[in-house]
């Protein structure tokens, strides 16, 4: 949700223009599925990055602000949080060389942050959750100061009509009451775009959930939040219950929450929008001035602004995206699932597991969600976030399995053939690919190596929790910049 929002409150009448205006825009986008050439021949892919800024002590260091402003570069954006930023990654094809542009330019623009970030005594770092957040962080306070999260937390409290809680239990057990989204903060992923034609929409948006599970089991970075142990990807269970505008009665009545792995396959990219209209009341009902029908019938291209923004206020784990690039309208699938970091060649690595993954699976003769309950795709997707590279998830026609024995058997292979119809370079694909085969053969990925480094110092050495998870992201914290991927990180 990038869009500038003004502070303000919102009448009875704001809200029923809004409604009736998405309506509209549905209505329209419906027209525009059938009768308009969308972007497609050359299929581009994006990356967006979200950042944690840390203090000299390693905590968060509340600094975006002046950090962008030592920027002054657009490509960089505040988040949620005083201590977060985000890089929006130019889009490319991933043909040839591709994903090695995305290196230098990653590697270019975060070398530049760190500098800039220096300047502020803070320190640039790509974690899933920073270790060292905790609860006396996770306060209103310490929301960015553009005026669209004060807006977004209030309408989402007002909404709730009461504190939110966090109930979350894995290795550890976290409860606790918040009375903002402020934790939300916590979480920095990597999101993955994959621009798409829209009869192939479908395909690959199904795709996409089914593969969900298996990315978060080989890329999870984030065991840590207020200084528990919980699941490998916490991230994924911070976000579902920190922005959850349902009370109880609400979930038992079966009310959809506006953070929703989904509950179907689709057969259109419609069927995502027009469940957005049908199940979610508008959080931010901001309206603009254009008039979606007359611009279709001078034969302009609709912004369908209201429509845009309340697809982003639904946070969908695979987000459908409407966008107009130079004059064209695309669509995009945008892969939410994964968090930050650790390396640079960690996130590429997951970027082509999933870019080709998907390729692979949505122009199978037989499609895997063919044979794959919705409901099995979405447990596989959080037992993969409670037990990571331990997980135990189900396959069509192999049965439960170890993640990482149904990654190096099927879906690597699959992978790489993706990444061939693509036209990946075989040698970048197969460095890339290799990251994650070293991940499954090794045991260890981002949030392995962070419990057992934390673990080591608890015991080994006799740390307590919170000075062993300062440790832990000192050490994290010099190891990243080196773009060793992080099953080659020594423990301790």
């Amino acid at each position: 949700m990038g869009k500038e929002v003004p502070l303000s409150a919102f009448t009875r009448e704001d809200r029923t223009r809004y409604r009736q205006k998405v309506r509209r825009c549905l209505d329209v986008f419906a027209l525009m599925l059938n009768e308009f050439r969308f972007d497609a021949d050359r299929p581009m892919t994006g990356l967006e990055l979200e950042l944690n800024l840390v203090d000299t002590d390693g905590g968060p260091a509340m600094r975006n602000a002046q950090v962008l402003a030592e920027l002054a570069d657009p490509a960089f954006q505040t988040e949620l949080g005083q201590f977060n930023l985000e890089i929006n990654v130019s889009p490319r094809l991933i043909a040839g060389k591709g994903f090695e542009d995305y290196e230098e330019d990653l590697r270019d623009s975060l070398q530049r942050a760190d500098e800039r970030a220096g300047k502020a005594q803070a320190q640039i770092v790509t974690i899933g959750i920073l270790p060292t957040f905790t609860r006396q962080h996770a306060v209103l306070e310490n929301l960015s100061a553009d005026p669209r999260y004060r807006v977004l937390n209030d309408q989402m409290l007002a909404a709730r009509g009461e504190a939110f809680t966090l109930d979350i239990r894995g290795a550890e057990a976290l409860r606790c009451g918040t009375d903002s989204i402020a934790p939300e903060a916590a979480c920095t992923s990597t999101q993955f775009h994959l621009q798409v034609a829209p009869e192939d929409f479908a395909s690959y948006w199904n795709a996409s959930q089914a593969i969900a599970g298996a990315q978060v089991a080989v890329g999870a970075n984030s065991p840590f939040l207020f200084g528990k142990r919980l699941w490998a990807e916490t991230r994924i269970a911070l976000f579902e219950q920190s922005t959850d505008t349902r009370p109880d009665e609400l979930k038992a009545q079966g009310v959809r929450p506006r953070v929703w792995f989904g509950e179907r396959w689709i057969t259109s990219i419609f069927d995502l929008f027009e469940e957005n209209v049908r199940y979610f009341p508008p959080l931010l009902p901001i309206c603009e001035d254009e008039d979606p029908v007359e611009v279709l019938n001078a034969g302009g291209v609709p912004r369908l602004a209201e429509l845009r923004l309340h697809n982003g206020t639904i946070y969908r784990w695979n987000r459908p995206v409407y966008d107009i690039m130079n004059g064209r309208p695309h669509l995009r699938v945008e892969n939410r699932v994964l968090p930050a970091g650790p390396t640079i060649i960690d996130m590429l690595a997951n970027a082509a597991f999933y870019f080709g993954l998907v390729r692979s699976l949505a122009e199978a003769d037989r499609p895997a969600w063919t044979q794959l309950t919705f409901s099995q795709a979405e447990e596989n997707f959080h037992v993969a976030a409670r037990d990571g590279l331990q997980s135990v998830v189900y396959w069509p026609r192999l049965g439960e399995l170890r993640a990482t024995r149904l990654i190096l058997d099927k879906l690597l292979p699959w992978a790489q053939d993706g990444l061939d119809s693509f036209g990946v370079d075989p040698a970048v694909r197969d460095r890339l690919l290799g990251v994650i085969e070293q991940r499954c053969l090794t045991g260890r990925n981002g949030a392995v190596w962070q419990t057992k480094t934390v673990e080591a110092l608890e015991n080994k050495y006799g740390l307590d929790r919170w000075a062993a998870l300062h440790d832990m992201l000192r050490r994290y914290a010099e190891l990243a910049p080196t773009n060793e991927p992080v099953h080659a990180w020594p423990t301790v």
